[in-house]
């Protein structure tokens, strides 16, 4: 059965990536996506397991279908592998604090293509091109106590700290709740 929706070319081009929204052909990547053990430290309960990034990559394609915005795979331009996963999603967090029913920015990389400033120049071109399709608005981050790298990319973007979840029953690290105000 082919999906309703086929992508064909990629959303958006960067100096060194193409940005493609999510494919039913995507699994293997975002699995290959989480394999290095470092991946996990800061993404909570994901895992490289087929049935947690199926899960993801449903929820991802949900954003797109219902919102008209979502995570995006990155890729090296002209190559088929992701290395990165970064977009705007529609979130509901389910603790409140502003986290519920907005739009989200999130960023994985790869480990073995960290410090290469790809989040930067994904992120980047991701908050133009929403704010021009989607105009300017409010869109929140989370990020979990220690995650410095993610910190540095939210700060350069204009994201702002507002408030911390704090851990409850088996959650065992903080979060740190930023937001990017329009204007």
């Amino acid at each position: 059965m082919t999906p309703l929706l086929e992508v064909r070319e990629p959303l958006l081009v960067t100096e060194r990536f193409e940005l493609w929204q999510p494919r039913a052909s995507d699994l293997p990547d975002l699995c290959r996506l989480l394999e290095h053990p470092e991946m996990t430290r800061f993404l909570g309960p994901a895992t490289n397991e087929a049935k947690s990034q199926f899960d993801r990559l449903l929820r991802n394609a949900g954003s797109w279908a219902l919102y008209g915005y979502g995570i995006l795979a990155a890729r090296p331009r002209g190559q088929g592998t992701i290395v990165a996963t970064c977009g705007v999603f529609h979130s509901f967090r389910g603790f409140g604090k502003g986290m519920d029913d907005v739009p989200e920015a999130g960023w994985i990389v790869r480990q073995d293509w960290w410090g290469q400033g790809v989040a930067r120049e994904i992120v980047g071109a991701l908050l133009a091109w929403f704010d021009a399709v989607h105009g300017p608005q409010r869109i929140v981050c989370m990020i979990e106590d220690g995650n410095a790298a993610s910190m540095g990319v939210a700060a350069g973007f204009g994201f702002a700290l507002y408030d911390r979840q704090e851990p409850e029953g088996e959650e065992t690290v903080a979060l740190n709740l930023y937001e990017r105000l329009p204007g």
